[in-house]
């Protein structure tokens, strides 16, 4: 169960936010109100509504820091990368599927469907895989997998990466290592990648 918090002057907002993710983690999005967490970080009902309108714009700044903390950690992961495209490919999906272990139900609330997206969340969710998208198209331009797979290949790479990270948490990879597990799915989505 969570606990309340003590808000202190100007940072309201940043602990409305963390304790939003703490019962979506705990409880799941539809017992999160703004009553319920105005009352968990210690202010009167009406004070979240001075950052937040309803509890849909809670839930897209939550997104939206999700997106952002997601694009750090793709963006320092293919930073430190080494090797070639199937290596850094690799570093990217186990940067991705550790944020979904982690952040997992958070995850789930960036990726509804995009039809609820606004402006603002559409261009932090473009940050966010903006390094990747550029790591396929050198690949592309340098030969290591086909040059007519943009688009569809950009989806068939989330499916993996969000079907690794379900597999991830549910635990349903047997006696498969989670690095083992990543490392053979990238190398086959690879080999099936590369020009014919």
């Amino acid at each position: 169960m969570s606990t309340a918090h003590p808000y202190h002057h100007g940072n309201l907002r940043s602990a409305l936010l963390r304790q939003a993710e703490l019962v979506l983690a705990e409880r799941g999005v539809e017992q999160l109100s703004l009553r319920e967490l105005a009352r968990e970080v210690g202010v009167s009902n009406g004070a979240p509504r001075r950052h937040f309108a309803d509890k849909g714009a809670l839930l897209d700044a939550l997104a939206e820091e999700g997106f952002e903390r997601l694009g750090s950690r793709l963006d320092a992961a293919l930073e430190e990368a080494e090797g070639d495209f199937a290596e850094r490919l690799t570093v990217f999906a186990r940067a991705y599927v550790g944020f979904g272990l982690e952040h997992r139900a958070l995850l789930g609330l960036m990726h509804r469907p995009k039809s609820a997206f606004d402006d603002r969340l559409r261009a932090a969710n473009d940050r966010t895989f903006a390094a990747p998208l550029r790591l396929l198209q050198q690949a592309r331009e340098q030969g290591d997998i086909d040059p007519d797979t943009s688009g569809r290949i950009d989806m068939t790479i989330l499916a993996l990466l969000q079907g690794l990270t379900l597999i991830a948490t549910t635990g349903t990879h047997d006696n498969l290592s989670l690095d083992a597990l990543v490392t053979g799915s990238v190398a086959t989505l690879i080999d099936g990648l590369r020009p014919h």
